[in-house]
């Protein structure tokens, strides 16, 4: 596994990239990246661990409001493919604040 230095929201981090992994999981910091600094540029709310968490919520809410053959069409597969990536993506960032000792 490959180790890929990125900036969310300014604040660095050190995340295992699967071969082959690296468009994909640099999209996916862009987006949470994103949905932070929107959060965050509307002024309400200043605390970086609140901030992830509404970001997250957003970005799960955006996955569960999509029809199911587009999700499919994402996955590769079933429905069910995508509800395991997103439990697998989870899991990778809990593992990852959990060595950050802090919430994003």
């Amino acid at each position: 596994m490959k180790q890929i230095e990125v900036q969310i929201m300014g604040q660095g981090y050190v995340l295992g990239c699967p071969e082959g992994g690296e468009t994909r999981l640099s999209e996916a910091v862009a987006k949470v990246d994103q949905a932070m600094c929107k959060i965050r540029d509307a002024g309400k709310i200043k605390a970086r661990d609140r901030i992830a968490v509404l970001a997250a919520l957003n970005l799960a809410f955006d996955l569960t409001d999509r029809p199911a053959s587009i999700a499919s069409a994402m996955a590769g597969a079933d429905s069910g493919a995508s509800s395991t990536d997103l439990h697998n993506l989870l899991q990778r960032m809990d593992a990852v604040l959990a060595r950050d000792n802090q919430l994003i």
